[in-house]
């Protein structure tokens, strides 16, 4: 009888993907895989451990699968990812009712880990990480049919005082250019419209290989496979945005004008006590440069507020740059003190009641801007890729150029259903919107012609 395998996957689309290469080996080594842990005979966990709340998250998870376990039905419970990564040891001695502790590095091995752990009782698998996934390994997506994540890349190479990634992920590795198309174009071939390239670091993409790989050769030959139309760049460091790679995003009409980069902070004390290799006028210039180089570009990043000796000042420094640069999309996290890295060990640590504080009132600005800017769209007509029908309300949703899946907002479309002898829209089609309301995150609007 075919053993079911009940998927949990929490964090970020990078370790999304981990999963769906896990549930593609499993089903190749004749696993059933199911929607329904409950159901199932055996629960994998993909973990996330990058900060508090992520790591909460998962321990919740584990903790929640586990009463399944204790219930009778799932004979076998494995935790894998960052978390056992991180600390395998000690999860192995507080919780005794998970079988197996796989690590970042084991993906590959998920089929002949979960098949040799009958006869061997071993629990723990944790390696240095240098797995990377090719175009040729079994892949079940998660997402929606006509969107994809690539990861370009895995690993990362900054020495960031604030982030454990490296010692989690391993060093920076890149796939070949030859690998990542023959992706895309198997992903088109099954009706993919929208491919969203990932890495820990995207800029960074081929400068180990030393052969010449570069995110700008690999750009050039992804647009010109056939039925991919939208190329969207997810978490781009601020480094090595040269000219030729802004050309080439600014007059190819499938790059999205969209880039998510990372600046984290703009005051310059702070920024060097991040390691973060840039100052407060590097970062603003690099912002400078994007929005000249490419005009109506969409641009995301994260800011971290408490980091260790972040002063009032500091903090206002922030503000003023979140409401001068006016972000069409922002995240913000409160810093999280995590053990093994440079910053855990600083002096100055900002109590949690100032951070919580400084996050609100950052928050609270930056939804504003978005409110504005949201509003400045109504009357607009915009190109908008179909996701699919809302829920709660049952409205068609959707979104722009300028709306990754997962993290920002969509658009609400009235009127979704066949009339006026238009076709009825699905899921990847694309269609033009008029904007016709403004929500902080969210726009509302109707098929247009």
């Amino acid at each position: 009888m075919t053993e079911k395998v009940g998927i949990v996957s929490l964090g970020c689309a990078r370790n999304l993907v981990d999963t769906e290469v896990m549930v593609g080996l499993l089903r190749q080594a004749h696993y059933d895989v199911i929607a329904d842990p409950a159901e199932a005979d055996i629960i994998l966990i993909n973990t996330c451990s990058f900060i508090d709340a992520a790591k909460e998250e998962s321990i919740d998870a584990i903790l929640e699968m586990a009463r399944l376990k204790q219930e009778g039905r799932v004979q076998t419970l494995i935790v894998a990812g960052c978390l056992p990564q991180r600390y395998a040891d000690e999860l192995a001695r507080e919780l005794p009712e998970v079988d197996l502790f796989i690590g970042t590095g084991e993906v590959p091995r998920i089929g002949e880990i979960l098949k040799s752990h009958r006869q061997k009782q071993r629990r723990l698998y944790i390696g240095i990480p240098s797995y990377l996934y090719d175009h040729a390994t079994p892949r079940l997506r998660a997402t929606a049919s006509h969107t994809a994540f690539v990861k370009v890349s895995e690993g990362c190479d900054h020495k960031c005082a604030f982030c454990i990634i490296p010692q989690l992920r391993g060093p920076h590795r890149s796939r070949p250019i030859d690998s990542i198309v023959k992706e895309a174009t198997a992903l088109a071939q099954e009706g993919v419209k929208e491919i969203n390239l990932i890495a820990q670091d995207l800029t960074a993409y081929g400068r180990e290989r030393r052969d010449g790989t570069t995110l700008y050769g690999l750009l050039r030959e992804l647009v010109s496979v056939s039925g991919i139309e939208w190329i969207r760049l997810l978490y781009a460091y601020p480094n090595y945005l040269d000219d030729p790679l802004l050309d080439l995003i600014r007059e190819s009409e499938k790059i999205c004008k969209y880039i998510d980069i990372p600046f984290q902070h703009v005051a310059t004390r702070i920024l060097g006590r991040m390691r973060r290799g840039k100052s407060g006028s590097a970062v603003r210039q690099a912002m400078d440069k994007l929005r000249r180089a490419i005009p109506g570009v969409t641009l995301r990043t994260s800011l971290i507020v408490g980091f260790p000796g972040e002063t009032a000042d500091d903090f206002r420094e922030l503000l003023d740059f979140v409401e001068q640069a006016e972000f069409e999309r922002l995240g913000v996290f409160k810093y999280s003190r995590e053990e093994g890295t440079a910053a855990a060990l600083m002096e100055e640590q900002v109590a949690e009641q100032e951070k919580e504080r400084r996050w609100q009132e950052l928050m609270e600005l930056q939804a504003g801007i978005c409110r504005r800017k949201n509003q400045a769209l109504i009357g607009a007509v915009e190109r908008v890729i179909i996701d699919g029908r809302d829920l709660d309300s049952g409205a068609l949703s959707g979104r722009t150029q300028a709306h990754a899946p997962e993290v920002d907002g969509v658009v609400y479309i009235r009127h979704g259903s066949a009339g006026n002898g238009q076709k009825e829209l699905r899921p990847g089609d694309f269609a033009q919107i008029k904007i016709t309301q403004a929500l902080d995150y969210d726009l509302i609007g109707e098929i247009h012609g």
